[in-house]
């Protein structure tokens, strides 16, 4: 790969930059496989919660609450919820538990292959190593200015 800068170029870069450069990047990316599966990043995300939850499902304020925690959507998990209940992927029940449907299903199986290899293609050619290195010294900038970081 043909890098932008020598070392010491890089080294006097804006963190901020490129950290948004890489993230738009890589989620584009990830979206564009996603919308090839007729689904959006919330929506997926919704699929994910569901995923492993027994025949009973999830509370749907759980679902919603911890989703708005992660990824700092506001009230946009509300209507991507409906907009699943609406296409027969999920199904709410008068409880407001929510659950995959048959179809929700089949469609985060297929969802999982793309996204899979999506991930595979952003990761090509970056050693494990350097990849674990490069979210370490991430960590410790959040860290460093007291903001908080997401993982799972």
């Amino acid at each position: 790969m043909d890098y932008t800068h020598d070392d010491a170029g890089l080294a006097r870069q804006p963190i901020g930059y490129w950290s948004w450069a890489a993230h738009k990047a890589t989620v584009t990316h990830i979206q564009a496989a996603l919308a090839e599966q007729g689904l959006t990043q919330p929506r997926w995300w919704v699929l994910n919660q569901l995923t492993d939850a027994d025949e009973t499902g999830r509370v749907r304020e759980e679902v919603v609450t911890l989703l708005k925690g992660y990824f700092d959507v506001g009230d946009g998990m509300e209507p991507e919820v409906d907009s699943l209940i609406e296409q027969g992927l999920v199904a709410q029940a008068p409880d407001t538990r929510l659950r995959l449907t048959t179809e929700g299903r089949a469609l985060r199986e297929r969802a999982i292959v793309r996204v899979t290899r999506a991930s595979a293609e952003i990761h090509t050619d970056i050693p494990t190593e350097e990849y674990v290195a490069a979210l370490k010294v991430l960590q410790r900038m959040i860290h460093n200015v007291g903001g908080k970081a997401w993982h799972h």
